[in-house]
């Protein structure tokens, strides 16, 4: 899956994902098609196969990563992408117990994320930057900041704080996971009404329902691609499940929407992000939440949008600042 060196190239981009998940595949396959040297480092047998050594130096990390027929100095890279994946896609290597497993895998990842960290290359994306994903409740707060709108939201482990918001809204209200783990979003209906006094063993976050066709918006770099999503589900995303179907098409944003995005991917420091947005019937826009490492398959196969494309040149030729380092808005 990764091209050989020649005499005149140098590899340069190097990949950590797994092939068993579809998003790191389309990376590898379209950096492939473009001709752009890159390495895997496979997290389906990762950390059997590949050896890391680094050591800090004053300028940042020095060393290497090598598997069995490559080897890449951490001063050649130019570029980084990498896709976590979960236990079910990573192989058992029998030599270690299982109970061993779970601990090692995580010792290794987290090896591995400190130096990608610290790394003066282009990095997509580094964990910092996603880290205000685990809390939905301060992602807003950094949403705001950059000129979107987000909806009316109670986060709460009363009860009757929930029955007042749920009659505040006339019933239209939905809920969904307070953290970056993935949840269906859901109305809040009168069986879930009825199991509100379980919220004392654990908050929960509610929302007014927004009314408006669903935008999906993926920033790479300094480019914008949205996608309009036209579904009767309140999450498109399991609209199949559902009875219900979905259909995509390009969009194009209204100019200051766009920079806004492009504003809040800065702010996070991420080069590539998924950014959930609805636009309501008298044109205004809401944000719901800002996705750091986004499964962009699903909406470039809809919307035949270059998205990977767009990725792959800006893990080859990096993103190039404008005056104090402010992105350049391209609107796709």
């Amino acid at each position: 899956m990764h091209p050989a060196n020649t005499a005149k190239e140098t590899v340069v981009i190097l990949v950590c994902g797994g092939l068993a998940d579809k998003v790191t595949e389309l990376v590898c396959a379209r950096l492939a098609d473009c001709g752009y040297p890159y390495r895997l480092l496979d997290f389906g047998t990762y950390p059997a196969g590949f050896q890391i050594k680094w050591h800090w130096q004053q300028s940042g990390p020095s060393g290497y990563i090598a598997a069995s027929d490559w080897k890449l100095d951490l001063n050649e890279l130019t570029s980084v992408y990498i896709r976590y994946l979960g236990a079910e896609g990573r192989a058992e290597p029998p030599s270690i117990a299982p109970e061993a497993r779970p601990a090692i895998f995580n010792e290794c990842d987290s090896g591995l994320m400190v130096l990608l960290e610290d790394l003066s290359c282009p990095v997509v994306n580094r964990l910092g930057g996603g880290f205000s994903n685990n809390s939905k409740a301060y992602q807003a707060l950094l949403v705001r900041q950059c000129g979107l709108l987000t909806p009316p939201t109670l986060v709460t482990n009363d009860p009757e704080a929930a029955h007042r918001f749920y009659e505040r809204w006339n019933g239209e209200v939905i809920y969904k996971s307070l953290s970056g783990i993935r949840s269906i979003v859901r109305r809040l209906k009168t069986e879930q009404l009825a199991r509100l006094s379980l919220l004392a063993h654990g908050p929960a976050q509610f929302q007014a329902f927004i009314p408006g066709e669903n935008v999906r918006v993926h920033t790479v770099g300094d480019q914008v691609f949205a996608t309009r999503v036209y579904s009767e589900a309140v999450d498109y995303r399991y609209a199949g499940s559902e009875g219900h179907e979905v259909r995509m098409e390009p969009f194009q944003l209204p100019q200051q929407v766009a920079e806004s995005c492009l504003l809040l991917a800065r702010k996070l420091d991420l080069l590539l992000t998924g950014i959930d947005l609805k636009e309501t019937p008298d044109g205004q826009y809401y944000c719901f939440e800002v996705n750091p490492s986004p499964g962009f398959l699903y909406y470039e196969r809809h919307s035949r949008q270059p998205i990977s494309l767009a990725l792959a040149n800006l893990l080859h030729k990096g993103l190039q600042p404008g005056p104090d380092h402010e992105r350049r808005l391209v609107m796709t």
